[in-house]
C-alpha cells in the first residue's frame, strides 16, 4: 500500500510528537499513530488543522515532491 500522508516526516522535521498532536487536536493517541502509519487517514479538516498547528502548507503532509518544492 502507498503512504498517502508524510505526517511522521513533518512531526520528527518539527520535533513534535504524536502524542503532542493528539493533545492539541483533542484526539485519541492511537488514531494520531495510524494516521502517522497510513492505516488510516485524516479528513481534509483535520489536514488543514494538523497543517496550522505545524505551520506548513498541507500539501508538505500529502506529497514529498511539493515538500522539496515549498
Amino acid at each position: 500500500m502507498k503512504d498517502l500522508n508524510r505526517l511522521k516526516v513533518v512531526l520528527a522535521e518539527k520535533k513534535r510528537t504524536n502524542k503532542w498532536l493528539a493533545e492539541q487536536l483533542g484526539k485519541n493517541v492511537t488514531t494520531v499513530s495510524k494516521w502517522c502509519t497510513n492505516t488510516s487517514q485524516p479528513d481534509l479538516q483535520t489536514l488543514d488543522k494538523i497543517a496550522e498547528l505545524l505551520e506548513c502548507d498541507t500539501r508538505v503532509l500529502i506529497t514529498s515532491k511539493i515538500a522539496t518544492e515549498l
